[in-house]
């Protein structure tokens, strides 16, 4: 096994130097440095690029902490973050927060005490004042991405949850649908929170009454989204057109109303969230809302390298969706009749 006396040898230096090299500490010129370097990459020592980072206190790296694994949203995530970081000339360490808190704060920790250049993380759960508490005492700097945190806006990349559901809502009202049903993504979430609120202001704004027993509180899963539309249909409270917060639960859904006979549109009309790649597939296609997952990821990738680097930094303006509307959604009976919702 090569040691660092071997490598003092090969560079012609002491131990005390090679050690001083790869600590970043104490007075040592360029040109030793160089020697360092060398001599470790010759002997195998240990790889040069981790040589030199930890010379420089730096792993040359930025670090992502996501709730979950799971999913094509957190795929794609990963896979976009992947190629911005490596665009950057960096390599990207990823950790499961576990949806937690406690355990994104330790997966952050974790990422600091490998010397990431910067962090970015996607937290659900993890409240502003958390989150402002741990950009101030962590000494990497920290990046948020799907929350909005409106002290450090130059620090977080987040999505219109609210104003998404909204349009969404207000399409099938448009289209002439009054009874509306929604099964959310988590209610416990500030994502489940802001497209139900987007739902109930999308009512208000024409007059529609809110009506609880159309509401379902789901876990963003298939399985869930069958099993709450079903819930619905054996409630018997009327409605023509579902909203569903995510393309997975309209998916679970759709399977439940073709089990009980009805018919996509004709009878119920679908609208998702998230423009699953499954989404166009559905018979008949979904209709949904884009969410800019790629783009959101890139710039908050950009952002933690310019935090890194010391540069000035602006404020990022919140991401929009954008309706995607295929074939799952028929006109309603005020449509249908001519008439029009009442404002």
């Amino acid at each position: 096994m090569v040691t660092m006396l071997d490598v003092s040898l090969r560079a012609g230096v002491s131990k005390a130097t090679v050690s001083r090299v790869l600590n970043g500490t104490g007075q040592v010129k360029e040109s030793t440095r160089e020697q360092v370097f060398k001599a470790m990459e010759e002997l195998g020592y240990r790889p040069n690029f981790l040589a030199r980072s930890l010379a420089n206190r730096s792993s040359n790296s930025v670090g992502l902490v996501v709730s979950t694994f799971d999913g094509f949203y957190f795929g794609r995530l990963l896979q976009q973050a992947s190629r911005q970081t490596e665009a950057h000339g960096k390599q990207l360490i990823v950790t499961d927060g576990h949806d937690t808190p406690q355990k994104e704060l330790d997966a952050v920790q974790m990422l600091v005490d490998r010397h990431c250049d910067a962090i970015v993380l996607y937290t659900r759960f993890m409240s502003e004042r958390a989150l402002i508490s741990l950009m101030g005492s962590i000494r990497v700097p920290l990046v948020v991405i799907n929350r909005d945190v409106t002290q450090a806006r130059e620090r977080c990349v987040f999505f219109e949850q609210q104003d998404a559901a909204f349009q969404a809502t207000e399409y099938l009202i448009q289209q002439g649908h009054r009874e509306i049903a929604c099964i959310t993504v988590p209610i416990s979430t500030p994502t489940g929170q802001a497209r139900l609120m987007g739902y109930r202001k999308a009512l208000q704004k024409h007059g529609i009454r809110f009506n609880e027993e159309r509401v379902k509180n789901g876990d963003s899963t298939m399985t869930v989204g069958h099993q709450l539309c079903q819930e619905l249909l054996e409630s018997h409270v009327p409605f023509t057109a579902l909203f569903a917060c995510n393309d997975d639960m309209a998916l679970g859904a759709s399977k439940a109303l073709h089990q009980a006979g009805m018919r996509i549109p004709q009878d119920v009309s679908l609208f998702g969230f998230d423009d699953a790649p499954s989404a166009q597939w559905l018979q008949p296609a979904l209709s949904t809302v884009y969410l800019p997952i790629d783009n959101m990821i890139t710039t908050a990738i950009d952002q933690a390298i310019k935090l890194a680097n010391g540069e000035d930094l602006e404020p990022i303006p919140p991401f929009v969706g954008t309706l995607v509307l295929r074939e799952s959604v028929a006109p309603g009976p005020y449509f249908r009749s001519g008439r029009k919702p009442s404002k």
